[in-house]
């Protein structure tokens, strides 16, 4: 294909039926994208040479492309593969939720699944998230709207696609999560800290969380807490230049307990100061907790 020597910035969202890839259009729509839902796979190489003449107001394109179309599945991965090789704009990302999420979704809205399955809708979702594996693999980023609110996860879709004047920035997360409730599938780093004193069993602490005094306090006030956090801290220190120095933008570290409600959450705010304090802007999730 023909590439301006302008390259204008393609953003492709695809994914589950459900997870929220009208949502992410709004938001790139609003930051200044030319957005398209539901482009078909045939057009797309002739819509990114086209995208040169566009007006340089524009920051870019985003195009929704899934299953609804007949020839995704067999024509979409090769031509991604090829278009990726000439175009370093290019990025794919791919939505999905857990199960239970999708068919919660599908039951609110009442609307009919995309894909061709006799029985129930929890049966049209695992055949999608199977048919979709290949896509997948593909992604620049795949992100797990499950437990996003609307407004953390139209964030994180801001963050992933606005390009920051500051080429040297690493966008660093906290976020705070429970085994008992599945791995954060946005993770690039994941520490277990199950190991540390847990207070679900002090019947005092049982009710509060990490953002109460009294758990911070018994969490943090151990030895072998004050040695993980002062070691991890430094580990993370040594790491994050070197992740700018490979070209990385985004880095999420996870940290999670049991339940994801003491420990985890007592670790994360914990470090955020910490980072804070060495002059890196942080954001944090408390994926199950809320804060009060």
């Amino acid at each position: 294909m023909k590439v301006s020597q302008h390259q204008t910035s393609v953003v492709i969202v695809t994914g589950l039926s459900g997870a929220g890839k009208s949502s992410a259009l709004k938001v790139l729509e609003d930051i200044g994208y030319f957005c398209i839902d539901n482009l078909p796979v045939t057009f797309l190489t002739k819509f990114i040479e086209l995208s040169g003449n566009f007006s340089p107001s524009i920051k870019g394109i985003a195009l929704v492309m899934d299953l609804r179309e007949e020839g995704f599945l067999s024509n979409f991965p090769d031509l991604y593969r090829q278009l990726k090789k000439s175009l370093v704009t290019l990025e794919l990302i791919f939505l999905e939720a857990d199960d239970q999420t999708l068919i919660k979704r599908f039951s609110e809205t009442r609307r009919k699944h995309p894909v061709a399955v006799s029985g129930s809708v929890a049966r049209a979702v695992a055949r999608e998230r199977e048919l979709l594996l290949e896509v997948r693999s593909l992604a620049s980023y795949r992100i797990d709207s499950s437990n996003f609110t609307i407004h953390q996860f139209k964030e994180y879709i801001r963050k992933i696609v606005t390009v920051d004047a500051d080429r040297e920035r690493l966008n660093i997360s906290l976020l705070s999560f429970g085994f008992r409730n599945g791995l954060p599938p946005e993770a690039d780093i994941v520490m277990d800290v199950r190991f540390l004193p847990n207070p679900y069993f002090i019947e005092a602490l049982r009710d509060q969380s990490g953002f109460d005094a009294g758990v911070r306090e018994y969490v943090l006030g151990h030895p072998v807490s004050r040695s993980f956090v002062e070691r991890f801290h430094a580990l993370l220190k040594m790491l994050i230049p070197e992740y700018l120095r490979e070209g990385k933008s985004y880095l999420t570290v996870a940290i999670g307990c049991t339940g994801g409600r003491h420990r985890s959450v007592a670790i994360v705010n914990h470090l955020r100061g910490s980072l804070q304090d060495d002059g890196y802007e942080i954001s944090v999730n408390h994926r199950d907790v809320k804060e009060i």
